[in-house]
């Protein structure tokens, strides 16, 4: 059963040229002039790597489908990150750079889901957002306030380097988005 370009919905997965891609984002377009066209924004399942295609009106695909598996992060050896299937409780080694940056951000016991499509593991999303303790911080300027918009370089426990405002101490918590490495809020204070 295939699909076309007038079934896109975001998230949705297909196959193209023997690779999985997933539409982060689609536009139906319909010019005055010539035939209409569909914009869109995939991501490359197995490495993560993000384009824009426009598509031709009626394009057709072969679906395919994700699903998400629960892994939990155990701990890192060098380069190994170590995740247990929280289903069946095997241990699998999964390279940092499989994961990709996100990895940085994980702390022991955090979820990782695993995209899998017919039986295989094709690639690993982080949570989004983690809540991380400062191990170390650049000592904050007297006269700098919270509001200043003046970051400094911070590292969190996981040995991940970060920008953080001013008033950020060591102890502190803070939230951080996984995807970029941007620092969110303070979540507590230490």
């Amino acid at each position: 059963m295939a699909i076309d370009t007038s079934d896109f919905t975001n998230g949705m997965a297909f196959y193209m040229d023997g690779e999985i891609y997933q539409i982060l984002e689609f536009q139906h377009v319909k010019p005055g002039k010539g035939g209409a066209f569909v914009r869109t924004r995939l991501k490359k399942v197995k490495t993560g790597n993000v384009f824009e295609k426009t598509f031709r009106s009626g394009e057709k695909f072969d679906p395919c489908f994700l699903e998400k598996r629960p892994f939990q992060f155990l701990f890192r050896t060098g380069g190994e990150l170590t995740l247990m299937d929280l289903d069946t409780y095997e241990q699998v080694s999964v390279p940092e750079g499989e994961i990709g940056e996100s990895a940085k951000f994980l702390k022991e016991e955090l979820e990782v889901q695993a995209l899998t499509a017919d039986g295989e593991v094709l690639g690993y999303e982080c949570p989004n957002f983690v809540e991380l303790l400062i191990s170390e911080a650049e000592p904050g300027v007297r006269g700098n306030s919270a509001s200043g918009g003046v970051m400094k370089g911070a590292t969190v426990e996981t040995g991940a380097s970060v920008q953080v405002p001013m008033h950020i101490e060591v102890g502190d918590v803070v939230k951080i988005d996984t995807r970029n490495g941007a620092y969110i809020e303070r979540v507590s204070k230490g």
